[in-house]
């Protein structure tokens, strides 16, 4: 478009003036461009700052951080540019660096709602939910009509397991901005984790409505047992423009959802592409690293050696279930079952244990690992009762649990190695799971898990029960009476009726723990036979697994 020339005498002439600033990438310096309507003059500080956000707001991210590092560098000070810069670090992945100089930003201005948000978006990054939902609430009370501030609570709040608080969050966001498209997203999360699978449809529906690109929403709904009544939205999932309209980030959540649609028709070997683009896409962003898991096995396996079991006024302390196995091995059904039990809580997929034992070793006097885990357990609940506790990483800790941890019962759930191999290729790791996108690394921690708990029902056999996910879905009455009896405690129908259980889940497993007990996802694997070759090589070296294709 030409553009008038009355407005073409308007436009501001600018001189090209460069300076050179440190940017820490690296050891060089790097030129910073300065733009200045004032010839061969060293530019304000406000005109430095003015230029920065410019490029910040036009997503030129290289060119803000090093505008926002020179102005650090040169001594002045301004909350917003401290606040910015520790939004682009945090996306970096510099965290602790982003909450230093966050901070810096609301000690220079208390009141600066935008920084206490971002800081409490850096606090839940670091694993810090509480500290990040008390920053969080502190930018709303500054700026009470702060929508992305009641969003990003409910999200903090979901994360604690605040279910009911988080759908109450999500709703004052919506009801602040309508057309605030993630919080209607964010608010069918927590409903499909609440059971109220209709109102999330029709909430990630609203949320494609808003933004017709918004990839989380579409990846919400293909988990749902969605209604057929609009079709629109899944020609939408695949069109070629939604994936021209995001990032690579976004086109893993498009793929794994048009997976997820093709999946539910039974169209197992377009689904297999999709997977297949779907992981490949998570390994460019995030590799795969499976050492840090199989090493800390080893590590945990020689520490529950060196301190055989302390368990001093035992009955002090109320019975604590621990739930443990790969991921999507069936805990959840489990938690869900034995949690039926009334003077039983469900504290779902929590990682106390591992925080009470860093801190333990951290301490290393007084306090106890089993002090230190129910002091979590009564600042969760507020009295000691009965508790499961289904963070399936804490196979890793069953010998630290057998000997340490008072009044301790493990359960060990595990399932056919191919479905539950499939399930984790089928499923979008969070942070830490990142094996889940690659077969191989997949069927190396299986095994790897497989053993360490062999090498730790050695030596606690009576503290360990095994649970095949396999027979328990094919037969609930009869495995469940074994379970409910190993417990040693008395029978209840109700056992058998885990999908009627009123507790939140936040987990994978979330729409399907609210279905009766049923047997569909039994040897699954057999629709993916050509995606799961390397597991099966892999899985074939064992005497165990040797017939398991047959």
């Amino acid at each position: 478009m030409r553009m008038r020339e009355d407005q073409i005498k308007k436009i501001e002439r600018y001189e090209v003036k460069t300076f050179p600033v440190p940017f820490p990438i690296g050891e060089h310096q790097e030129n910073i461009t300065i733009i200045t309507n004032t010839p061969a003059t060293k530019p304000s500080k406000e005109q430095i700052i003015n230029q920065a956000f410019k490029f910040h707001s036009k997503g030129n991210i290289p060119e803000a951080f090093k505008y926002y590092q020179y102005f650090i560098n040169q001594g002045f000070t301004a909350p917003r540019v401290f606040s910015n810069y520790g939004v682009i670090l945090k996306d970096l992945g510099n965290l602790k660096e982003a909450e230093l100089y966050t901070r810096k930003a609301i000690q220079l201005n208390p009141n600066f709602a935008d920084a206490h948000y971002n800081l409490g978006n850096i606090l839940r990054d670091l694993g810090k939910f509480q500290e990040a939902e008390s920053s969080t609430r502190k930018a709303i009370v500054i700026k009470p009509d702060f929508a992305e501030a009641h969003c990003n609570l409910g999200i903090i709040l979901k994360d604690l397991g605040k279910l009911k608080e988080a759908e109450l969050s999500q709703r004052k966001a919506i009801e602040i901005n309508p057309h605030f498209a993630e919080a209607h997203c964010n608010l069918g999360i927590v409903l499909k984790d609440l059971g109220k699978f209709q109102e999330a449809e029709l909430s990630q529906l609203k949320a494609i409505e808003l933004n017709h690109d918004f990839a989380m929403a579409y990846f919400s709904l293909s988990n749902l047992q969605y209604s057929n009544k609009n079709k629109k939205w899944k020609d939408q999932l695949f069109s070629e423009n939604i994936l021209k309209n995001n990032s690579k980030k976004n086109q893993v959540d498009i793929y794994f959802a048009r997976a997820n649609i093709l999946h539910k028709e039974k169209n197992y070997e377009k689904s297999s592409r999709y997977l297949k683009l779907a992981n490949k896409l998570q390994l460019d962003i995030k590799p795969s690293m499976p050492e840090r898991i199989l090493k800390k096995s080893k590590v945990l396996l020689i520490e529950s050696n060196k301190k055989e079991i302390n368990q001093k006024e035992p009955k002090k302390y109320p019975e604590s279930i621990f739930i443990v196995g790969m991921h999507r091995s069936g805990t959840t059904l489990v938690e869900s079952i034995i949690s039926m039990n009334e003077d039983v809580y469900a504290l779902g997929d929590i990682t106390i244990l591992e925080k009470s034992y860093v801190e333990s070793k951290e301490l290393n006097q007084g306090i106890n690992l089993s002090e230190l885990y129910f002091r979590k357990v009564i600042n969760l609940i507020n009295e000691l009762k009965v508790t499961t506790n289904k963070c399936t990483y804490n196979y890793q800790f069953t010998g630290i649990i057998a000997s340490q941890i008072p009044n301790s019962k493990i359960i060990h759930c595990f399932r056919n190695p191919l479905d539950n191999i499939l399930s984790l290729y089928r499923t979008s790791f969070s942070t830490g799971q990142e094996y889940f996108s690659s077969i191989v690394d997949c069927a190396k921690v299986y095994i790897d898990q497989e053993e360490i708990m062999k090498e730790y029902k050695n030596r606690f056999r009576s503290q360990i029960y095994d649970l095949n996910y396999d027979f328990l879905v094919r037969n609930p009455k009869q495995e469940i009476k074994y379970l409910i009896s190993w417990l040693g405690w008395e029978w209840n129908e109700s056992y058998l009726k885990p999908h009627l259980n009123p507790r939140s889940v936040s987990t994978g497993s979330s729409v399907q723990v609210r279905s009766p007990i049923n047997s569909k996802s039994i040897d699954g694997w057999k629709n993916y036979k050509e995606i799961l070759k390397p597991a099966i090589e892999i899985l074939n070296q064992s005497d165990k697994y040797r017939d398991l294709i047959h």
